[in-house]
């Protein structure tokens, strides 16, 4: 299983702490006997290298971290969201 999170702004060390706790509750209640580990990617929009590396030094647990970039513009990407919101409730009614 992996688990991912979508961060909106810089990564801040905790996000480590957070999904540590993600994977260790995925892999005892979720997780089947034949499963490997549980997997943890934590998406934020900046990352400082070291505050990476100092957070996650400790822990056992296979968990990345990257970067991303928006193609749209925020207005564009909230448009889009809100119009697939109103049609996926049009869709239910």
């Amino acid at each position: 299983m992996v688990a991912i999170e979508l961060k909106i702004g810089s990564f801040k060390a905790e996000y480590a702490g957070k999904m540590n706790l993600y994977l260790s509750l995925l892999d005892r209640f979720e997780r089947g006997e034949n499963e490997n580990q549980s997997i943890g990617i934590i998406l934020c929009a900046d990352k400082d290298h070291l505050d990476v590396e100092i957070a996650l030094q400790d822990i056992n647990k296979p968990i990345g971290v990257a970067e991303y970039q928006l193609l749209l513009s925020k207005e564009e990407l909230q448009t889009l969201v809100v119009n697939e919101i109103k049609a996926s409730t049009k869709e239910e009614g």
